[in-house]
């Protein structure tokens, strides 16, 4: 009964960026993403073997409860109108993408002031396992749970030569122990997101504190104590920082108690009739992709 969540934005980006511009409809319509996006989708089920899978969206890529704690959460990301930047020739391909996919019956969620991690974490502790979380955000390592049997999927190298992330995999990497990952990460920050971690600790540092403390703020209570565990520079910085240790725990975990619908998570059966499914491979241009997850459905 393995569960098999799909970051979509992580992987649509991806997709995007890794295929070729010159990929177009017959009517001369950026399809890239979308041909990407259905190649990848169909290789994970193909070697995963899911019985159950969710595409999982952004209800809000910045969630207003985010915001109120930490407002430069992602404001790096924002463009003149306020939206989320992204390249011109992504956003038309997106809704007709998520038509596919419902075409498909590949069940997807996104739930209103949520990012889409937060519905995968919650997915992870609500399902039994094994599950597997295929993204390219190494922010979702907090998710690993060998107990749970809960691995990342970490497409960073491209989809042939992923990683499998457990919690060997981060102490390897990393040098700290795994179930560790978010307090590491809230330390050293994300450029990415906006997040600048607690100022003056780079990644040693914060291996450093992930290695000897469990929590943000036993690490902070350390500092205040003089724990010589910690350098007279790292409690500074921790001391210096109290305003965003007070915050980062909640702004960094991923939320576990997203209300999802009741919904099935089943993999789909092939519909009576596919009509949708054989015009959106005309109209678009999409042959082999369409085929592809046809074959790794099973149908």
């Amino acid at each position: 009964m393995t569960l098999l969540l799909l970051d979509s934005a992580s992987l649509w980006y991806r997709a995007y960026f890794g295929m070729p511009d010159t990929l177009l409809s017959p009517n001369g319509e950026p399809v890239n993403a979308i041909r990407g996006f259905l190649d990848m989708s169909a290789r994970l089920i193909t070697q995963y073997q899911p019985s159950r899978l969710v595409a999982c969206l952004e209800g809000d890529w910045r969630p207003s409860w985010r915001v109120e704690l930490f407002p430069g959460y992602k404001a790096n990301r924002i463009d003149e109108s306020g939206e989320e930047e992204e390249p011109d020739t992504l956003g038309p391909q997106i809704p007709i993408l998520l038509d596919i996919l419902e075409a498909f019956g590949i069940p997807m969620l996104g739930v209103d002031d949520y990012e889409a991690d937060d519905i995968m974490a919650t997915f992870s502790v609500k399902e039994r396992g094994p599950t597997f979380v295929a993204t390219g955000d190494r922010d979702l390592f907090q998710l690993v749970d060998d107990k749970r049997r809960v691995k990342v999927v970490y497409l960073a190298k491209g989809i042939s030569n992923h990683d499998l992330v457990d919690r060997a995999w981060i102490e390897a990497r990393y040098q700290i122990p795994g179930e560790r990952y978010a307090l590491f990460a809230m330390i050293r920050g994300d450029a990415s997101d906006g997040l600048p971690g607690i100022r003056g600790i780079g990644e040693k540092g914060a291996a450093l504190i992930a290695n000897n403390f469990e929590t943000i703020e036993e690490a902070l209570a350390a500092a205040h104590a003089g724990d010589e565990r910690l350098s007279s520079g790292i409690r500074k910085k921790l001391i210096e920082g109290a305003d965003y240790v007070a915050i980062a725990p909640r702004l960094v975990h991923c939320a576990l108690d997203v209300p999802v619908p009741p919904m099935s998570i089943h993999l789909p059966k092939r519909p009576q009739n596919m009509d949708a499914i054989w015009r959106f491979k005309a109209d678009y241009g999409l042959g082999a992709s369409i085929d592809r997850m046809i074959a790794a459905l099973n149908w």
